[in-house]
């Protein structure tokens, strides 16, 4: 399914996908086309990606392309897959209770779940907010342990 959707594997891709989607969410999957993760979440964007085609644009960045490890290494993408968020060129965050509001780590359960997400990132950019909480209930948000290097 994944092959429907765009995959980025140079920093200038990613760079222009960032600066030139406007006024829709820009959703980034940093991950593995091989992983069973990433598979997952890439069945659950395919599924949704026309339902949300007015107001978001989906892309994959495959985190093993050399070129965009400086993406990997900004955001601190150890989890795959990871979900991005960005609104005209600006990164967007969301408090889903856990310590990491920079993005989203793990798949989505449904494609509901996705869907929801996006709206509300949408609807919060749309106020000028650059944080929106997460609209999901906490048995539907996924779960993992942060691991910090060198401590």
């Amino acid at each position: 399914m994944s092959y429907l959707l765009k995959t980025l594997t140079k920093k200038k891709e990613v760079d222009s996908i960032i600066r030139d989607t406007i006024d829709k969410v820009l959703v980034l999957r940093f991950g593995r086309p091989s992983d069973s993760g990433c598979l997952h979440v890439d069945d659950v964007l395919c599924k949704s990606v026309r339902e949300v085609s007015k107001f978001a644009s989906v892309a994959l960045v495959d985190i093993d392309s050399e070129d965009v490890q400086v993406y990997v290494k900004y955001f601190d993408i150890t989890f795959i897959p990871s979900t991005i968020f960005f609104f005209n060129a600006n990164h967007m965050k969301m408090d889903s209770g856990t310590a990491d509001h920079t993005k989203w780590v793990g798949a989505f359960h449904q494609k509901q779940d996705f869907i929801d997400v996006v709206e509300a990132i949408f609807r919060g950019a749309m106020k000028g907010k650059l944080i929106v909480h997460c609209p999901l209930p906490p048995e539907r948000i996924p779960k993992y342990q942060l691991l910090y290097k060198d401590v």
